[in-house]
């Protein structure tokens, strides 16, 4: 029965260990969060700058491969005209 007892008494003292730990880290979680969220809004503006010089970046470099794939595609048009002139007659 005494070893019983002591069992109980360890998963007891194990389950407030347990607990203990929990709340701990539910402690320190929260205090991060306090800490870094002054950091978190001095770079809120920087990344947001950051998505918006790459979105640009994008759109530029989609503008300029149309602008290097239209030409080309009239030149080939062009090239290709005096057959499909041809194909259509016969």
């Amino acid at each position: 029965m005494l070893t019983l007892l002591a069992v109980s008494a360890m998963l007891f003292v194990g389950a407030i260990v347990i607990g203990a730990f929990t709340v701990a880290v539910a402690a320190l979680k929260v205090t991060f969060k306090l800490v870094l969220l002054p950091l978190k809004l001095l770079f809120i503006p920087l990344i947001a700058v950051l998505v918006v010089v790459k979105v640009v970046a994008l759109v530029v470099a989609g503008i300029f491969v149309a602008a290097i794939l239209i030409p080309i595609a009239i030149v080939i048009a062009l090239a290709a005209l005096p057959f499909v002139i041809a194909a259509t007659v016969s």
